[in-house]
């Protein structure tokens, strides 16, 4: 399809009347049909101002349905959204609104004082207010509901992952479209159910994890302007929400909230994880709650969702991160891009309408992003079993090489996981005289929980070669994170280098 209509104008057409989101920290809503009224006002207002097709608008701002509203006017109006995080500095903003040819910045009141240290002649402010004010006072255009390109850039994420220099991964509505249907294939999607975005709006899952899929499919989204432990207990205890997404990090808070084991999680149908491993600790955890999360995997480049695990296996297939979604393609390779068996462990390769074109204004990453036919490289090393079912071995970079063996990270941190001191471990290679490189774990303990580094160690060796037990261990209060609640390998790295012995 080189074009799909308007969705949110077909989705007003279709339930015009119905909910779409519903803000809980102003207790307002707006039906579908004041969801694309004002989306249309919107875009109408970005062209009086000047906007002309393919120009970049910043926005920085925490949750809230005016960020879909905007979302759904750039559309309108043939511009390029560029959502920025909030946790960063002006400083290390700066490069990616200049990298980005943003010609406004949006923000909301909390936001404000952040986004006026970007802003300058070339990058006017603009509040939420003022923009509600001004969209208010302008009358939308008749001509602001034509079909959308499926190619055309709709907004941009900048993305570092866990290793280095953000690039802008182009997001289009084609992209919008395949992952609603990989959602709604893996999770039942419908009209009838509610949703919580709370995960932040600068990264695909706030986007994308369930809001968007869920609008398109005709439900209801809740909005708080940022994960609260507290607020998100008391919807699932209230039966509002009825599916259910977060990162592992988000799984750990709920586990550790006081009301986790009284609180009815039996109104949420599906539960779902991504953005890095769920520990089998945690998910066995939820397990004795009555809780089936089911891991799936995904990039910023492939809408996200590509893998999603059956809640009808996601107990005896503990690790695993599911099949491919309904309009996924999967390939695992050698080094030399050629099939593996089954069973063996390669890169996964993806393909399908879900995957982004490429890097906005980075044609080198862009080529080097894709092998031959289209094929994007995830970075990622994963196998299938005989069942058909995928599980990830580790990222590429990730893997160190020690005294001439292959050591997998992810691998030992499973082992440390499972230890019941332990809450998060993280494990590097490190370079060592003797072997060439060891590993070296940081490890978040439980609270309330001691353990030495030694008793660690033993425990490792009882169940992992020596080659693979780390050499180094070292006790850490938090990982730096991105936003998906990833660990930051390259941050971490240089922080435990500054205590390690030479």
């Amino acid at each position: 399809m080189k074009t799909v209509p308007d969705l949110c104008r077909r989705r007003a057409e279709l339930s015009p009347d119905a909910v779409a989101f519903e803000d809980l920290a102003t207790g307002a809503s707006l039906t579908f049909r004041a969801v694309d009224e004002r989306a249309g006002r919107a875009a109408a207002l970005f062209a009086a101002m000047g906007f002309a097709e393919g120009d970049r608008i910043a926005i920085v701002c925490h949750n809230s349905p005016l960020f879909f509203e905007i979302l759904f006017a750039v559309a309108k109006a043939r511009l390029v959204l560029v959502p920025l995080n909030w946790r960063q500095t002006a400083a290390e903003l700066a490069p990616i609104v200049a990298d980005s040819g943003a010609r406004l910045i949006i923000a909301d009141a909390a936001t404000a004082r952040l986004a006026a240290e970007l802003a300058g002649p070339a990058l006017p402010l603009l509040t939420l207010a003022e923009f509600e004010s001004r969209r208010d006072a302008t009358p939308a255009s008749p001509d602001r509901h034509a079909p959308w390109d499926t190619d055309r850039p709709w907004y941009l994420l900048y993305t570092s992952g866990t290793t280095g220099k953000p690039k802008a991964v182009i997001q289009t509505a084609g992209m919008a479209l395949a992952n609603a249907i990989n959602v709604q294939q893996a999770t039942g999607a419908s009209a009838a159910d509610e949703v919580l975005n709370f995960l932040p709006l600068f990264h695909t899952a706030g986007i994308n994890l369930h809001t968007l899929p869920v609008f398109v499919a005709g439900g209801r989204s809740l909005f708080i302007p940022k994960f609260d432990a507290d607020a998100v207990i008391q919807l699932i205890a209230a039966r509002r929400l009825t599916l259910f997404f977060g990162v592992p990090a988000i799984y750990q808070a709920l586990s550790l909230h006081p009301a986790f084991a009284t609180t009815d999680f039996g109104g949420i149908n599906h539960w779902g994880c991504g953005g890095a491993p769920l520990p089998e600790s945690l998910i066995r955890a939820f397990l004795d709650r009555g809780v089936i999360v089911c891991n799936g995997m995904g990039m910023t480049e492939t809408g996200p969702t590509v893998f999603f695990m059956d809640p009808a296996h996601a107990a005896i297939k503990i690790g695993s991160v599911g099949k491919p979604q309904l309009l996924a393609e999967v390939r695992l390779v050698g080094i030399d891009d050629l099939d593996v068996p089954q069973g063996t462990a390669g890169e996964i390769l993806f393909r399908g309408p879900a995957v982004t074109p490429g890097y906005f204004g980075n044609p080198e990453a862009t080529a080097k992003a894709f092998a031959p036919g289209g094929w994007l490289r995830s970075g990622d090393v994963g196998r299938q079993d005989a069942d058909g079912y995928y599980y990830i071995v580790d990222r590429i970079k990730d893997m160190f090489i020690s005294g001439g063996e292959n050591v997998y990270p992810a691998e030992v941190e499973i082992v440390l996981h499972a230890h019941p001191a332990v809450l998060e471990a993280a494990v590097l290679g490190v370079p060592d005289a003797r072997w060439g490189e060891v590993g070296h774990a940081a490890v978040v303990l439980r609270p309330g929980a001691a353990i030495d580094a030694e008793s660690l160690r033993a425990y490792a060796r009882e169940r992992l070669a020596a080659y693979k037990v780390p050499k180094h261990i070292t006790l850490v209060a938090d990982f730096p994170r991105t936003a998906a609640g990833k660990v930051q390998k390259h941050v971490l790295r240089a922080i435990l280098a500054e205590g390690r012995p030479s």
